[in-house]
């Protein structure tokens, strides 16, 4: 269970009313810091990292928010919500999550894993029977392609860890990804007509040979969820995780008395000058992100609210008496999964591994990156990220709305900066 204390107390307030969550503290230090543990001036140095990051020439704003034990060490809205920057940011704002939401989806594989329903080492098929004899692709082109049995039946367990072997990108793998783009997997009414037309799809590689990361396999679990659990994947999460933990401002959507606090998603123009994306979401904030419940990046959420969350993970499954996962199970998920690959590492650092519903941070000094090892956490497309320290018992959470193009123009990536700021704030 969860400590008792002034940071129980005030997240408890989040889950009640949006207005008394817009009354976080304001101060860089926080609510309840202890300033030998955060010289205020070591947090001054984040303070005015992210205002300057929010500045009329950066991002349109940003929340953060960094809790160590039940303390609030620095708690702050920064910029604007809009893009005519006429709205101030507010503590509970609502961002576009992404793929955030895989941990959420994992959390809920797990409970059902917990409650005997299903093991991790169980075969798709023996939930979906429709992934029974996949093929996988053994040559050729799109248009003729060469197929061959799969050796190896696609496992739980390959799903949550992006192993599965489904075609989603890659070098050398471009004729495989041009089928499964072809089967439109997007424009998929449901989870069950999405499952469907990608059991229809060749596989790339052989189950269980290679790391990745791709939105499909939760999508599939999603579905598992649905299945296992008896109803419908956005019902499974807000019954059994979202309103026990209090996540008031979490979901699939938005109502419409709350979306004035969604804030813009923008991209940068050709011209160097932020504009709004011109996705579905951005021309209707609050609207569903996919037509279906995506398990890989359907929620809106806020910064107290996915804070509640990553407490009831450090807090090994369970917050303010309610428990969600067992203690050994949440162990599990921030370990390291991928051993059974060479090099046991993610497609994007060999600096870190891959738990279940977001990765581990093996080896800091080569991440280049202040944090501990054990350090798990994950990110979202449009700059959210979130990590949580169980050896310093510190989570980090750091939100804006801006979709990354990659070009020269763009604005410089957040997360190592915020980190590193964050980290070299705490002293003992």
């Amino acid at each position: 269970m969860a400590k008792a204390g002034a940071l129980g107390l005030l997240f408890s307030c989040f889950g009640a009313a949006p207005a008394i969550a817009a009354s976080l503290p304001a101060s860089p230090a926080g609510a309840g810091a202890d300033s030998s543990r955060f010289p205020a001036e070591r947090l001054q140095r984040l303070d005015g990292f992210l205002h300057k990051a929010t500045d009329a020439h950066g991002y349109l704003g940003a929340v953060s928010l960094v809790v160590r034990d039940d303390d609030v060490v620095q708690s702050q809205a920064y910029g604007y919500r809009d893009l005519a920057r006429s709205a101030p940011m507010r503590a509970d704002s609502i961002f576009r999550i992404y793929s955030m939401t895989k941990t959420a989806t994992t959390i809920a594989v797990l409970m059902l894993m917990e409650e005997g329903k299903l093991n991790l080492d169980d075969p798709l098929e023996k939930f979906l029977p429709e992934f029974a004899g996949m093929k996988v692709f053994a040559g050729g082109t799109a248009d003729a392609p060469q197929l061959r049995p799969a050796e190896n039946k696609i496992t739980l367990h390959q799903l949550l860890t992006h192993t599965a072997g489904f075609a989603t990108g890659g070098a050398g793998y471009e004729e495989a990804t041009r089928l499964l783009e072809r089967a439109d997997l997007h424009g998929s009414a449901d989870l069950q007509e999405f499952s469907h037309r990608l059991s229809r799809v060749p596989l790339a590689v052989e189950p269980g040979t290679r790391f990745s990361y791709d939105g499909t396999q939760l999508e599939v679990l999603a579905r598992v969820v649905e299945v296992v659990g008896g109803q419908r994947f956005d019902a499974f999460l807000q019954q059994r995780l979202f309103d026990p933990l209090r996540m008031a401002d979490t979901g699939f959507s938005v109502p419409t008395n709350k979306r004035d606090r969604i804030v813009d998603i923008t991209v940068m123009g050709s011209d160097g000058k932020l504009r709004l994306d011109d996705g579905p979401s951005a021309v209707d904030p609050g609207a569903m992100l996919n037509p279906y419940y995506s398990g890989a990046g359907g929620l809106y959420s806020t910064a107290p609210d996915f804070m509640r969350l990553c407490r009831m993970l450090l807090d090994g499954g369970s917050l303010d008496g309610v428990s969600i996962l067992g203690r050994k199970t949440v162990e599990q998920m921030m370990v390291n999964h991928l051993t059974f690959l060479d090099p046991p590492v993610t497609q994007f650092s060999d600096a870190e591994g891959f738990g279940l519903g977001g990765s581990v941070l093996l080896d800091p000094a080569r991440k280049g990156r202040l944090g501990s090892v054990g350090q798990f956490g994950w990110s979202g497309a449009a700059s959210t990220y979130f990590s949580i320290d169980p050896k310093e018992r510190m989570i980090s959470i750091l939100l804006l709305q801006h979709l990354p193009n990659g070009a020269a123009n763009d604005l410089p990536r957040l997360a190592t900066p915020f980190y590193n700021l964050v980290y070299q704030a705490l002293v003992r």
